[in-house]
Parts: C-alpha cells; structure tokens; sequence
C-alpha cells in the first residue's frame, strides 16, 4: 500500500456551533430561551439564561502558525470557516484526505456538561434536543458519506438521557458523548442505578458510548507555576483513571455488546494499564471479590474499550499488545493537536511498515464497524482514499493564516505555566 491509497476516517474531531444553529431547532415556546451568540469585545460568547461559555472554539486553531497557538480561538473570525461552516469543513477533509469524521460538541461541552447549567430545565432538555436534530440534519443530514452523527443528552435525568438518546438511535445516531466520570459535574457515578436505563439502550440500539478527554475531572495542573507544557503532555493519559473505572464497572457483564471509546486518550499507555489491571487482579481479587466473568480485566478491555491516536509512533508499534480491533485513528481538526492538512503524511511515519490488513483496521475499517458507518453506501471506494480526496481540493488554500483576528499570545518574555492559562481563562470568564 502507498500513502495515497489510505482511507482514513477519523472518530474524534470537533464542530463549532454556527451562531444560527438554534433558529431553526429550538421550539418557538423556547426561543427567548435558546443560547445566543454575542459580542464582547474581540471575542465571541454563547449565553442562556445567566450563563456564559466563553470560548466557542477552545483550541481551534487548525491553519494557524504555531507560534500563534493559545487558548485560542475566542472568535468565529480568528479561525477557518470550516469550523463552523460544514461545506467549508468537507473541503478542509479533502485537502487533508479525510474521508469521514465524527464530530465531538463546543458548546455544550465535550461531554455535554454545559447544558447543566440551565435552571429552566424543560428548556435545557429543548436545547439538548435542539443540538442534537442541528448536528443530525444540517451538519451531519447533507453529507451521509462523510460524517458520524453523535448525540448529547440531557444528562440531570437518567431517564431522560435514556428517552433522547433512543429517539435518536431511532433515527440512526449509533454514538453518543457522556462524561468520562459524571461526578465531576454532580452527578451519580457510573455505578449508579441512575443510568441503567441509558445503558439498555445503547446496548439495545448498539451505541457506542464516546468519553473525550476533559469530559469529566480534566488532567490537573501539578502547580500554578508548572510549566504548561507539562500539563499538555498529561492530558490524554489523564483519562486513565476514568478508563480504571469503567474497566470494573458491572455494565459490561450486563450488557456483553456493549462499547465504549476513550476518546483523544492515545494508545501508548495501554499495554502497561492493562498489564497492570491484570496483576492488580490477580494479587488483591480475594479481598477485594472483583469479578470479571471468569476472565481477566485485560480481556474485558479488549472486548468493550475503543482506544485511538492522532499522531504515535510506540503506540502503533506495540498494537498487537492493545487489541488491532479496537483501535482507531482520529485527527482532531481543529485543535491545537490535529495535524491538519498534513494527516496522511504523519500517520504514514507510523504506520508504513504494518501490513496492509492491519493499515485498513486501524484508519477506516475498525471505525466504519464500530460506529455503523458506511461511506461506501454513497460513494465508490475509489473515490475515498487520500489520493482521490485531494485532487478534489487543488483549490483549497492550506497556507498558514498570519494574525487571525489579530490573535495575541497569552503572554511574552517568559515560558508560560499553568497559572498564566487559568488566569486568562479566569479574565474571559468573569467578561459578561
């Protein structure tokens, strides 16, 4: 195989609320109350009730130097109208030979977290159902052969989560984002009895049941004075201790179909986590009575948890050690992580040597499985690999945008740590 011949699907990326998506959506009974998008100065807001979210774009900074990379972008004009604009994102696709993309929330969060806030909460559950027909219809509806639908729920009420995200498996949405662990917003574990009717109904539908990175706890800052960088290296292997979680959850043995990815966490960790699970099973099961079905922890995780990677290069080598069937690419447009428009050339480092069989499972195949997609149910296979995706973006301008909105660094003239991000952050969200 030859790097142009991929076909690369990618299970975690990222779309930025348009500033109309609530017009349509919302019921007129709850359109005074729908999120709105506003002006502060150079950033841009989306406020209900009493509530801001301060960055509609967090990160998005796909096409931007790096020397201008922060915590940016804080405005629809400091990032590329692909963000937000879907015909715009498919031609970034193309110029980036990418075939498909599931595409994880701004707004409400990763998680969908943010529609919490609501205190009306019959119009928080409009606003969730509002987001959901938006992503289904309009972002996802007039590109079937590109995108993964996802869905968030109305996560206050685990019976309510069950009912909206059956409504959406009923109109085929086969992923869903949920916290990674609840309790970082409130809410009852997933232990809990709270969400036993949610997990039937992935089971019953087979959702997959997607925990990005920062859905719950967060990786956190070791100190105010650490240097940032240090904190972007622990974010990924963060959800590590969520993944223990759910590793001994009983909804596994309930539920034998049902699955999970870890979504933006990296694959590198892997072998030692499960390695470890094992031992840990093996030296403290008889006082500890854990019991995973007359098999080992690492077996469990193998059948049910979905690990990905943008850009690894131990991971990928040691993927007979993780699982080649549960094993995704992502590229995570239009972070600061993504390796946008350059995605087949990082990815072909890595993965150049492997044999073709195991190239097709982890960049389209595995994802096209697991998440019930099928491209090729509206396009020729042909027409999907690298090569043929780019011929169709020779008019794409892929050079880097100087100054976006005149983007400025969080600082200057001196590393910047963990202590200069949470004030800015601190500055944006006290800004109403």
């Amino acid at each position: 195989m030859k790097m142009q011949d991929m076909i690369l699907v990618s299970v975690d990326d990222h779309v930025v609320e348009p500033r109309d998506m609530f017009e349509r959506h919302m019921p007129a009974r709850f359109r005074d109350k729908a999120p709105r998008n506003i002006r502060l100065g150079t950033r841009d807001r989306w406020v209900f009730e009493d509530s801001f979210v301060p960055m509609i774009g967090m990160n998005a900074v796909a096409g931007r130097p790096r020397h201008e990379y922060g915590m940016e972008a804080g405005s629809f004009d400091e990032m590329r109208e692909a963000g937000w604009n879907v015909h715009k994102r498919v031609e970034d696709m193309n110029a980036n030979g990418v075939l498909g993309s599931l595409c994880f929330p701004s707004l409400p969060g990763f998680g969908g977290h943010n529609f919490l806030k609501y205190k009306d909460r019959e119009a928080a559950l409009a606003a969730v159902r509002a987001w959901n027909d938006w992503h289904f219809e309009d972002w996802c509806g007039p590109y079937p052969d590109r995108f993964i639908p996802l869905a968030v729920l109305p996560l206050w009420d685990g019976k309510l989560a069950a009912d909206e995200m059956e409504r959406m498996a009923r109109r085929g949405v086969h992923a869903v984002t949920f916290p990674d662990n609840p309790t970082a917003w409130g809410l009852p574990s997933i232990h809990n009895a709270e969400w036993d009717a949610l997990w039937k109904v992935c089971a019953d539908y087979d959702v997959m049941i997607c925990c990005h990175i920062g859905s719950g706890p967060g990786a956190p800052h070791a100190s105010e004075e650490t240097p940032i960088d240090a904190w972007i290296v622990s974010m990924p292997i963060s959800i590590a201790n969520s993944a223990a979680d759910w590793l001994h959850s009983e909804v596994w043995r309930k539920y034998p179909n049902l699955k999970m990815t870890l979504s933006e966490g990296g694959i590198g960790w892997i072998p030692y986590f499960t390695e470890r699970a094992d031992i840990t099973f093996e030296r403290h099961r008889e006082w500890t009575f854990s019991d995973f079905g007359g098999k080992l922890p690492s077996e469990v995780f193998r059948e049910h948890m979905v690990t990905c990677f943008i850009d690894e290069a131990y991971g990928v080598r040691n993927i007979e050690a993780i699982g080649e069937d549960m094993v995704c690419w992502e590229c995570d447009y239009p972070h600061a992580d993504t390796t946008w428009p350059e995605a087949p050339e990082y990815l072909w480092r890595s993965i150049a040597n492997m044999p073709d069989r195991v190239i097709n499972k982890i960049t389209h195949e595995n994802a096209m499985r697991l998440y019930h997609f099928d491209p090729f149910a509206h396009r020729a296979k042909a027409a999907s690999t690298v090569g043929a995706l780019r011929a169709l973006a020779t008019d794409v301008d892929t050079t880097p945008l100087e100054s976006v909105g005149g983007a400025k660094p969080v600082s200057s003239g001196h590393r910047i740590t963990s202590g200069d991000v949470n004030r800015m952050m601190q500055v944006m969200a006290e800004q109403k």
